[in-house]
């Protein structure tokens, strides 16, 4: 199959994507004044970054960015983030990842927020993948995809050319 078949999402059609997530998070966060973008590091954090710019722009709301860092392969270990965790008390946060398959990254990623009170606490991915292993769910998502187990979702944010495949 040549590679060209396999694209998911284009550059424009993730940009689509990201401006209408950042408007539903907008809408969900309209009464705050002050929104916690939490991007598991890499690709969730450029997709935090794309979502604050654009929030920058269509509402008063301060989105602030928080870099989640989290061993995908031991998510069990401590997890860290660039900001305290009374920077996010009491505020509506936003987890953001890339692609949700089995929910492990996302999971654990919640068990972490829980630990402080937060006012609201939603989910972003752009692609959604459905095979869960854990009850975690999607609340803003770009797409939905049903692949095979053995199929792979790669998305690329880092640069010029936004794209997600399926390999």
């Amino acid at each position: 199959m040549n590679v060209t078949n396999n694209i998911i999402l284009n550059h424009d059609e993730i940009n689509h994507k990201i401006r209408r997530i950042a408007f539903q998070i907008y809408e969900s966060n309209v009464y705050e004044s002050e929104i916690i973008l939490a991007g598991i590091d890499r690709n969730g954090y450029i997709f935090a970054e794309k979502l604050k710019s654009i929030l920058d722009g269509i509402s008063e709301i301060k989105p602030v960015l928080c870099k989640v860092t989290i061993d995908k392969k031991h998510p069990w270990k401590p997890i860290e983030t660039s900001i305290s965790k009374e920077a996010y008390e009491n505020k509506s946060l936003v987890l953001v990842d890339d692609v949700l398959n089995s929910g492990t990254t996302l999971i654990y990623g919640v068990k972490h927020f829980l630990d402080v009170p937060l006012k609201q606490f939603k989910t972003a991915v752009l692609i959604n993948r459905n095979h869960k292993k854990y009850p975690v769910k999607a609340d803003f998502k770009g797409i939905s995809l049903s692949t095979s187990l053995h199929e792979h979702v790669h998305v690329e944010l880092d640069g010029n050319k936004f794209e997600a495949i399926l390999k």
